[in-house]
């Protein structure tokens, strides 16, 4: 699913950017560019403030017949409604857990465990090693593992390979929303049509798409979607969401003291409370900045909504002017979507390499005048070695936020051009 043009109230620069105190730093007296978002956003100071103050007040283990325990299971349910809202579903739909992929490791677990040798699960050349490696490792309980192609030329998803590879067979199909590595955002309601024609599940890796575009799991039908909460503006966790009957039909490993009820029953043992209150206002800080594009809005699912709509419309500006200026440098080659008419297929994440230089001197160089940047495969691993690259350092990753601004792209073009020159 496509990002959609839709008018918005033009994102406040100034006062998105007041609220990351990190964005002031400095690097060799230059101010720093974080253009790594791909890897882990920034985080706004309401979020250090309530981690902070979770431990400052609240810190206790749940279940207490004492105050700060109830304080605890109150936070607690309060960020699960706030992930709900998020996702657009319901609040005992939503699990926790320390990442992605931890999360998908115990999914495929429990649901390896409900399947037989010969049955199949899709993936895709083109996804994280989170959304691959789990499921692959039921190959060792007989299952069949198939992969679907991609289209070389611009890293899009090969969606007539991906339905041949889904069949009467295949149980799951494991497919990203968006390309953490080249930004090929995926057309996943379809993917999700075409595994439910089959009576497959879909396990959807939403990580990279959550800080872009809005996520709306009852429009896409997913039987299964996770996302980390660092990559969208909080603390490090993982959240994962999964269809009530599925979260109750599916037996987890869990330890014998835990309930049995969901979505504790998914949780294991002790979870990071601290980092739970800040994941609560991570998503009140989307909200606020959705209530400040568009007042006129009623409760928090349509502030988020609405401030994804003004995320788009500034993201999608700094994007083309940067796929702009980084055609015009010699020898550089963007892999994945360049044509302006596709650009709703794409987030503004771009992996690039340049004759002559590898992606770790080009982002070591980038470093040295504060511009931060990856180098590697980013677990992408199998788009790397796909696209022959990996061997050669794989690719240098240029991510933009919504809290970067045109003068730090225009520097950073500026900055590409000075290198490529030395």
């Amino acid at each position: 699913m496509a990002l959609k043009e839709q008018e918005a109230v033009e994102i406040d620069v100034s006062w998105v950017r007041a609220q990351f105190p990190s964005l002031a730093q400095t690097v060799n007296g230059q101010p720093a560019v974080f253009l790594d978002g791909p890897g882990g956003t920034q985080v706004p100071q309401r979020v250090i403030n309530a981690i902070s103050d979770y431990l400052e007040h609240d810190n206790a283990n749940t279940g207490g017949a004492y105050a700060t325990s109830r304080r605890t299971d109150v936070m607690i349910a309060e960020a699960r409604g706030a992930i709900a809202d998020f996702l657009g579903c319901n609040a005992d739909e939503i699990v926790f857990g320390p990442n992605m992929t931890s999360l998908t490791f115990a999914m495929s677990r429990a649901i390896g465990r409900e399947l037989k040798t010969g049955d199949e699960i899709v993936v895709t050349h083109l996804d994280h090693d989170a959304n691959v490696s789990p499921w692959k490792a039921l190959e060792e309980r007989g299952l069949v593992i198939r992969m679907a192609e991609i289209h070389e030329e611009d890293c899009t998803l090969d969606m007539d390979d991906l339905a041949r590879q889904i069949n009467g067979h295949t149980k799951l199909v494991a497919v990203g929303y968006a390309s953490n590595a080249v930004g090929t955002i995926n057309d996943v309601k379809k993917v999700v049509q075409l595994a439910h024609q089959q009576g497959a599940m879909t396990y959807i890796d939403a990580v990279h798409y959550a800080p872009h575009g809005p996520i709306d799991v009852r429009s896409l039908d997913c039987d299964f979607l996770a996302c980390s909460t660092y990559k969208f503006f909080g603390p490090h966790m993982g959240v994962l969401y999964g269809k009530r009957e599925h979260l109750k039909q599916l037996q987890p490993y869990k330890v014998r003291a835990n309930t049995n009820s969901i979505p504790n029953c998914w949780e294991w043992g002790t979870l990071n409370h601290e980092c739970i209150a800040g994941i609560k206002a991570c998503v009140e800080y989307l909200s606020d900045l959705g209530r400040r594009v568009s007042p006129s809005v009623s409760g928090r699912r349509q502030a988020i909504l609405a401030a994804f709509d003004a995320i788009h419309k500034h993201e999608r500006a700094l994007m083309e002017l940067l796929i702009g200026g980084l055609q015009q440098i010699r020898g550089l080659k963007i892999y994945g979507i360049t044509d302006p008419k596709q650009f709703d297929r794409r987030c503004p994440t771009l992996a690039v390499r340049i004759n002559g230089h590898t992606p770790l001197q080009l982002a070591t160089k980038l470093g040295e005048r504060g511009f931060f940047t990856w180098d590697g495969n980013y677990y992408a691993l199998n788009l790397t070695e796909r696209l022959d690259v990996e061997k050669a350092g794989g690719f240098l990753r240029i991510g933009l936020a919504h809290y970067n601004t045109r003068e730090e792209v225009e520097r950073l073009l500026a900055a590409l051009r000075e290198i490529v020159k030395d």
